[in-house]
């Protein structure tokens, strides 16, 4: 509203805008609906207790197979859904096997962070890839072809700097007689048995309407409303509840956003990133995706990386679309929240759901201190992989 009074915006730039962003919006409230349902229904902490059983006992094999999981769910329900869900999952595998407070913050940390380094992989991933993918009109399977090497990269390279830096607090044994049978977390048989062909079955469809040029919403949403309509059939989950607990103000805070981005754009800052990354760019490969990618990144820490992609988005478009740069932005605005505790929603839903937590708490200083040794390392190996393979 400030900013229709003061002139930055126009009334016309909001149906330009929704033009936009709404495949990504709807996309991502679409698979964190799905994401919700398959959680209800047991799903997600049937996983858990499956590592934790597969881990028997061993707290360096949990670490790293609760890395991979957080991998895992950020490639297919989003960096946000591995956030919302994981997190207190994860909290709760780990009181009950008496890993507690300090004891705890490794594995917490590395969820929080996987979740944003791994969402690389698909235009589903983050909220991130889906605007700059629909931006430039890249396909599911033309993106994935890409990003899944520098994804490969990121995972390895996180996995092996969270070890290093944790590895003193992730050796010896967890109890393993508080554990559960993993078939007993199960509350809702049909939609725990519907979730993995579902997943697989959502991939295929994106993949498919990648050929015909389909947006992911139309893909997503209506997998979100068949996953809903099974809950229909046990009645053991509410539907309702959870369409009320979707992350409904997100359409309202990324239109918000773009609007401010789109007219200070056009005031001269889409301009000003336009002379820096013409600049950039007549420096040479491997130079020109490394420095754009830390731009980007940088960009994404001190600004949240929602307004951050879509600046990029603007400024490239008026170079002529190079694709390297498409993609080292997206690299840059994945990994580039890492820095700070602002950097992107999915690190702000991470730390709410520690501060409802309560007794573990993580410090902006040791928030920002992990960001800078393992995420600038992550990202500069990231990177050199996109310009080695894309």
């Amino acid at each position: 509203m400030l900013c229709l009074l003061l002139g930055i915006t126009k009334p016309s730039d909001i149906l330009l805008v929704w033009s936009i962003v709404w495949n990504a919006t709807f996309t991502f409230v679409a698979i964190v609906m799905v994401s919700l349902v398959f959680d209800e229904a047991g799903f997600f902490e049937y996983l858990a207790m499956k590592i934790a059983k597969i881990a028997g006992g061993n707290r360096l094999r949990l670490f790293i197979l609760i890395i991979l999981m957080g991998a895992g769910v950020s490639a297919v329900f989003a960096n946000d859904g591995t956030a919302l869900i994981i997190t207190p999952i994860i909290y709760t595998l780990l009181k009950r096997v008496g890993i507690t407070g300090r004891q705890a913050l490794p594995f917490i940390v590395s969820v929080g962070f996987i979740a944003d380094s791994a969402s690389l992989p698909l235009v589903v991933s983050n909220l991130v890839n889906i605007v700059a993918s629909s931006y430039f009109g890249i396909s599911f399977l033309g993106y994935a072809q890409v990003m899944i090497p520098p994804d490969l990269a990121a995972i390895t390279s996180s996995l092996i700097l969270l070890w290093s830096y944790y590895r003193r607090s992730v050796t010896g044994r967890f109890s393993t007689h508080t554990l559960v049978d993993p078939a007993n977390v199960i509350r809702d048989p049909l939609i725990f048995k519907a979730a993995t062909p579902s997943i697989i079955m959502l991939i295929l469809a994106y993949s498919l309407g990648g050929f015909y040029g389909v947006p992911v919403a139309y893909v997503a949403v209506p997998t979100a409303v068949i996953v809903l309509g099974l809950t229909k059939l046990n009645k053991k989950i509410n539907a309702l509840r959870i369409i009320r607990t979707a992350p409904w103000q997100i359409v309202v805070f990324s239109l918000g956003m773009y609007l401010i981005v789109f007219g200070l754009g056009r005031e001269g800052l889409t301009q000003l990133l336009s002379t820096v990354l013409g600049w950039v760019s007549s420096l040479g490969q491997p130079l020109s995706t490394l420095l754009s990618g830390f731009f980007f990144a940088l960009l994404a820490a001190s600004m949240n990386n929602m307004p951050s992609v879509m600046l990029g988005n603007l400024a490239i478009s008026r170079l002529g679309d190079p694709t390297w740069l498409v993609y080292a932005n997206v690299v840059g605005n994945d990994i580039g929240p890492k820095f700070t505790p602002i950097g992107s929603l999915a690190t702000l839903l991470w730390l709410y759901m520690l501060d409802r937590k309560g007794d573990i708490r993580v410090t902006v200083y040791e928030y920002m201190k992990v960001g800078v040794l393992i995420a600038l390392p992550v990202l500069f190996f990231t990177l050199i992989t996109l310009w080695v393979t894309g």
